[in-house]
């Protein structure tokens, strides 16, 4: 396989990743960059699990930045939003509208858990990683990686039922005004 050829088959996935913990388009993309510039420079062909050892190196530069930033911005970081895909579809307002919706409150959801559960659902559910593959590339037991996704699943679930409740509430309000 050539360097263009690995960085073909797992540029997408490195950037993915990258964009879900750093939520901001410009981090992600340079440090994407930096990943590949990282693995070009190791003797990346003798890696027996490439993918799995790409998306270490993705996590960590991820968490260093997010460690680096959080020292300089003491967590006042704003969540962007996705850019808008294109497609060769037409989609109706409604559509568009819920996706967005959705979207929102999947980054709401995950920029309050903290960096290590964010980190197994965001490797787990956006980078598509076995928990073998998250194990290996967080460097922690599997059974830890378990526990985490099931915290962490446990926390959204939680906070999605009192979201709910909040809107229930609110319809109920406005219904008897």
């Amino acid at each position: 396989m050539t360097e263009r050829e690995l960085f073909d088959s797992y540029n997408k996935d490195v950037y993915r990743t990258c964009y879900y913990m750093l939520r901001n388009t410009q981090d992600a993309e340079d440090l994407c960059h930096d990943v590949f510039v990282i693995v070009f420079r190791q003797d990346w062909k003798s890696v027996e699990h490439i993918r799995a050892w790409i998306m270490r190196i993705a996590m960590n530069q991820c968490l260093n930045l997010l460690k680096r930033k959080q020292s300089h911005l003491k967590k006042q970081s704003q969540i962007q939003l996705l850019h808008e895909q294109t497609t060769a579809s037409v989609k109706s307002v409604d559509t568009i509208v819920l996706e967005k919706a959705a979207e929102e409150e999947w980054e709401d959801l995950l920029k309050q858990l903290p960096e290590k559960l964010m980190a197994v659902i965001t490797l787990r559910y956006i980078g598509e990683l076995s928990l073998a593959e998250i194990a290996e590339t967080l460097k922690i037991p599997v059974g830890t990686v378990k526990s985490r996704l099931h915290k962490a699943l446990k926390i959204m679930r939680k906070e999605l039922e009192q979201n709910q409740n909040l809107w229930l509430k609110g319809e109920n309000q406005f219904g008897t005004h």
